[in-house]
């Protein structure tokens, strides 16, 4: 469930309409992007491992998400400006420097506190490869080739929330879970040696561009209207994120399922989203996009209180698990876009920047959901309850910021 790739700020964009002679290579871009999102699902999978590990709770647990998802959310505002004032391949370098250390931090940890501590300190390091891929396939396209390239460098990203659980859980049944953490730090170190062989400086770096973004925001934070999408459509999507994480809890604990199905019970979830997205591409063209986004919503909601009347009356089951939150998925995936084309609409003069916030708050409300769905000692419960919540403040939120357009027409 990767969070939207969002567009970078307008003074990433090509000056003069010319790309550099040299491209940096869009595979290793992909490559970049994808690490910094497969580190947060490969390791979903083996939280109950971990947890009987290390002796913490569920709640504890559970934290090495919420918080990773915080920091993916933290760095898509830090370093786009950082990386305007110093160039994409120092933050670059810096950024993927950080995710090395940190999942060796993981790999190494005592504790559950020094778990969290580095599965943060991980996440930052990670983002910056979510991020700057975007900029540099801008510094280095033409404008007319810039979509296709983004386009194409998502594709190659999709693979890994469906992938990922699947490798995870492979890895902690085999192997045990700190060695999802060597993987990852060993990919850290692949990803420097490629950057550092590869990968030209391909930014200007500029004095106003950080404040510029800085005004951007602003701009944007005192408009209800984004406030309403932008947070709306993280309660439609990353709102899924609590039912991930508390997956492992649900199948193996409550189910009594093993541990290597849980990555390929979340990788349908997964394909639940594909779908969804599939649906919006071909009903944006019959359906107005609030319209769509209210509906889509609509399902996901729908789908969330009968996961909740399961729940409570004692009737769960993997079938009804399954089906009830792949259809809550393919709600997420079909609102994604809409919520997003929405809060760009916002102020379209600062697109690029309502992208990234847009992104940032994204997360932070998935990592919320998933905090709170660690909440109690009933993880089925729990999650049932942050689905339905979420779904009824998502469609609140839209009609909050959809009453402007509404009053106007």
């Amino acid at each position: 469930m990767n969070a939207p790739l969002s567009a970078p700020p307008a003074s990433e964009q090509l000056k003069g309409g010319e790309p550099p002679h040299r491209r940096a290579p869009l595979w290793l871009l992909a490559l970049l992007a994808f690490s910094g999102t497969l580190a947060m699902h490969v390791f979903v999978p083996a939280l109950p491992v971990a947890q009987q590990d290390l002796g913490g709770g569920m709640a504890a647990m559970q934290l090495t998400i919420s918080l990773y998802i915080l920091g993916l959310a933290g760095g898509q505002l830090v370093y786009g400006p950082l990386a305007d004032r110093f160039g994409r391949r120092p933050v670059l370098l810096a950024g993927l420097s950080l995710y090395t250390v940190a999942g060796l931090a993981a790999m190494l940890a005592p504790s559950v506190n020094a778990l969290i501590a580095a599965r943060l300190f991980q996440a930052l390091g990670g983002c910056a490869g979510l991020v700057l891929a975007r900029a540099i396939v801008r510094d280095t396209s033409a404008p007319a080739d810039t979509t296709r390239r983004l386009a194409l460098m998502n594709l190659m990203i999709t693979v890994g929330p469906g992938a990922a659980p699947l490798v995870g859980g492979f890895l902690a049944d085999a192997a045990g879970w700190r060695s999802i953490f060597i993987a990852l730090t060993l990919l850290g170190v692949v990803n420097l040696l490629l950057t550092w062989r590869l990968l030209p400086e391909t930014g200007r770096a500029t004095e106003g561009a950080a404040i510029g973004l800085m005004e951007s925001y602003g701009q944007l934070l005192r408009a209800p209207a984004f406030w309403g999408y932008a947070v709306g459509g993280g309660c439609a999507t990353t709102s899924l994120y609590g039912f991930v994480a508390a997956a492992p809890f649900i199948f193996t604990g409550e189910l009594h399922q093993p541990t290597a199905s849980v990555g390929g019970y979340i990788a349908l979830l997964v394909l639940g989203v594909w779908v969804g997205s599939m649906l919006a591409s071909r009903l944006i063209a019959c359906v107005s996009v609030g319209r769509l986004l209210v509906g889509a919503n609509g399902v996901s909601v729908a789908a969330a209180f009968i996961l909740l009347a399961v729940v409570l009356s004692d009737q769960l089951t993997v079938p009804l698990a399954i089906a009830t939150v792949f259809i809550f998925s393919v709600g997420v995936g079909t609102a994604a876009p809409a919520a997003l084309a929405e809060a760009l609409s916002v102020n379209p003069r600062v697109a690029g920047s309502a992208s990234g916030l847009y992104g940032a708050m994204q997360m932070a409300v998935g990592a919320l959901c998933t905090a709170l769905a660690g909440v109690g000692s009933d993880p089925a419960l729990a999650a049932a309850l942050v689905l339905a919540g979420s779904g009824i403040i998502a469609q609140a939120a839209f009609w909050i910021a959809g009453r402007p357009r509404r009053a106007a027409s």
